[in-house]
């Protein structure tokens, strides 16, 4: 069995280059992954986003959150997405992205200065838009990868990057296939 090595800050701040250098208007949907239980993931090949639901089959629905008054899931964090070049930097191997938790892996400039909320985002024939929720890394990201890469997607760079990645929120329904572009269709 292989052992998981956790990337140290000198490790992940040597690939910031390759994060920065990301496309800006339009990408490419790299992974679709569903989490249809605690701790469970799916990668999926296609995917329906529903204005309910989010992405249809996984639990984001009925996660509780601690940014709503009544506990329930926050409907500006439905959707989670990624940049495939941070998580590729910080997890390492591919098969370990979906450790991460998001839904939605892609190669776009995920910053805040490229995707203020408000920004819109079209990926198949659904259209997403980006909300002012902070999508952090929590105990688990810790536990999955590292003291170091938490501070790093946590500090004020990687918050400005945006390297734990951002929420969205369906606006019109859709459906997503790996490999779909990404196109960043309005700013505010």
């Amino acid at each position: 069995m292989n052992e998981i090595r956790h990337r140290t800050t000198q490790e992940l701040e040597a690939g910031l280059d390759r994060i920065r250098s990301s496309p800006r208007e339009s990408g490419r949907l790299e992974m679709i992954v569903r989490r249809p239980a605690e701790g469970e993931r799916e990668i999926l090949a296609q995917g329906e986003l529903d204005l309910v639901e989010g992405l249809v089959g996984d639990t984001w629905r009925y996660r509780s959150s601690s940014r709503t008054a009544d506990g329930s899931a926050h409907p500006d964090m439905q959707i989670n997405i990624i940049n495939v070049r941070a998580i590729a930097l910080i997890a390492g191997h591919r098969d370990r992205w979906p450790l991460a938790g998001d839904q939605l892996y892609v190669d776009i400039d995920l910053g805040t200065e490229n995707m203020p909320p408000g920004t819109l985002l079209a990926i198949g024939s659904a259209i997403l838009v980006v909300t002012e929720q902070p999508h952090t890394g929590c105990r688990k990201f810790t536990e999955r990868f590292g003291t170091d890469a938490m501070k790093f997607v946590n500090s004020p760079l990687g918050r400005q990057l945006c390297l734990r990645g951002i929420n969205a929120r369906v606006l019109q329904p859709g459906s997503i296939s790996a490999g779909d572009m990404v196109l960043k269709i309005e700013r505010p």
